[in-house]
């Protein structure tokens, strides 16, 4: 597998979980039953999705998981500010910052 074909994998596997997270989120706030049933169905979907994307690849997941955690991350941070308007404080930004840190470190260690 190429790099780029892991990292677009990566990054969507990132999309698909915080993703799926949101949805469940969103039906568990939904007040018509059929609305939060129908949320959870979709949210279901999306992050099994999510666990046949990030286990299928034969790759070294644990070398990977840096990159994904700032993926992660990010995405999840963009959900939280995008669909639920809730903007990241300066302290969740430091935190990232180490996250990124901490994703580099991980993902060029040699093994």
């Amino acid at each position: 597998m190429s790099r780029t074909a892991i990292i677009l994998t990566l990054l969507f596997a990132a999309i698909l979980e915080a993703g799926g997270d949101a949805i469940i989120r969103t039906g568990m706030h939904a007040h018509e039953p059929w609305r939060r049933a129908s949320f959870f169905g979709i949210g279901i979907v999306v992050l099994f999705l999510y666990a046949w994307t990030v286990n299928s690849p034969p790759w070294d997941f644990g070398k990977l998981l840096g990159l994904y955690v700032v993926f992660f991350f990010v995405v999840a941070q963009l959900i939280s500010w995008i669909v639920f308007k809730q903007a990241p404080s300066a302290m969740v930004l430091l935190g990232g910052a180490l996250i990124l840190a901490g994703g580099v470190i991980v993902s060029l260690a040699r093994t």
